[in-house]
């Protein structure tokens, strides 16, 4: 899937900003992914990553860190996620991105991954802890697969760092928006924060600019209307939304966030 095409043509329309958000297969079960993923169908989100459940989320905040374990000690075996993964695009119709850690690649092997990941429909994936000059063959296995794999720019890379990024990456590009780990509230307009960080993102690249890290509410994807952002990111604050307040209130913040568009 050509996902830079798909994400222009979204931008098309009447939306000035698109909603990527985030499920983590086998947390808190998988029928409650399947509850997740069909309040997302009918918010018509744009994107969704499912993650792959790793014992050591290095990028990931205590509410994901501890979804991952739970769904590991539930049991989740490689197997359930990727048949997860192509029942979802029965249950919710936007282009899903297998979300992981390159362990569990590595250990399969790239053409297996990739062949696998093709298999149930992914359009890419996103691996955080993987350095694009470590891909080796993943690059060119991923596009014979039809996989685009999206790569992440920081507010700690440097400005040649961000164009070496730039000319390595395909479909979109990930904005972290700010140090640390997902989950903690960003605070959208202060100083030198995320918009410098998306102009400096900008600089390196014409593809989409995806940012995630702490956007929560609707007035965070507002505040990306007139940025450089193309698509707002939403993960920890839907799963906190699910288990403070269950399915009626993940679907009211679903509700607000896509209304924000």
């Amino acid at each position: 899937m050509d996902l830079e095409a798909y994400i222009r043509s979204r931008l098309a329309g009447d939306r000035r900003v698109l909603l990527m958000t985030h499920v983590i297969v086998g947390f808190p079960s998988l029928e409650a992914n399947r509850a997740m993923l069909a309040a997302m169908a009918d918010a018509d989100v744009d994107l969704v990553e499912l993650q792959m459940p790793f014992s050591e989320p290095v990028a990931d905040g205590p509410t994901f860190a501890r979804a991952n374990q739970k769904a590991l000690e539930a049991g989740l075996q490689m197997d359930d996620y990727f048949a997860f993964f192509e029942e979802a695009g029965q249950l919710c119709p936007c282009p899903r991105l297998m979300m992981g850690y390159y362990n569990p690649i590595f250990q399969m092997g790239h053409e297996a991954f990739c062949e696998r990941l093709q298999n149930v429909g992914g359009a890419g994936f996103i691996l955080p802890d993987l350095p694009f000059e470590e891909y080796d063959d993943l690059f060119p296995l991923s596009q014979q697969h039809g996989l685009t794999s999206i790569l992440l720019m920081t507010p700690t890379n440097h400005t040649d760092r961000l164009r070496q990024i730039g000319e390595h990456a395909r479909g979109f590009v990930y904005a972290v928006a700010r140090k640390g780990v997902t989950g903690s509230r960003t605070q959208m307009e202060e100083e030198g924060g995320v918009f410098d960080l998306l102009s400096r993102c900008r600089s390196a690249t014409q593809l989409p600019l995806a940012l995630g890290f702490g956007l929560s509410k609707g007035e965070d994807l507002r505040l990306l209307h007139d940025s450089e952002a193309d698509v707002g990111i939403v993960g920890s604050a839907l799963l906190r939304s699910w288990e403070e307040e269950g399915e009626q209130g993940y679907a009211r913040l679903l509700t607000e966030l896509a209304q924000a568009r």
